[in-house]
């Protein structure tokens, strides 16, 4: 299990996403193509390696996908993302369009943007 913004998330779970995207929908590999396509307000989801070097490669997803409302996660090796996408590796994936995935990543954007309750001072 992994915990993103204080949302546990299965990291099965979103592999699966990313699989049914892949072959439904589509995708966008690499560190470049995944800036242009969250720029463009078009990315759903994006996930980074964790082993990623330099990491200043990828410093700059975590705060660009909270600006354009995209379901980030750090998550799986350069190894592991390529072979979802199809490759030897990559250091970033963004989901464009999750085909028959879209339910799953409905859910899962409802969750990691849910808001908080706001403790109340005392």
């Amino acid at each position: 299990m992994i915990t993103l913004k204080m949302v546990e998330i299965n990291e099965k779970q979103i592999f699966t996403i990313v699989q049914k995207a892949k072959e439904t929908g589509s995708i966008r590999v690499g560190a470049n193509e995944t800036t242009k396509i969250i720029e463009r307000g078009q990315a759903k989801l994006v996930l980074t390696a964790t082993d990623v070097n330099p990491p200043e490669i990828v410093a700059h997803f975590p705060g660009l996908c909270k600006e354009m409302k995209v379901v980030f996660a750090n998550i799986g090796t350069r190894a592991e993302l390529g072979s979802l996408a199809g490759i030897k590796s990559t250091t970033a994936i963004a989901v464009v369009d999750a085909g028959s995935g879209k339910k799953e990543l409905e859910k899962l954007k409802e969750e990691f943007f849910a808001e908080k309750p706001k403790k109340e001072k005392e």
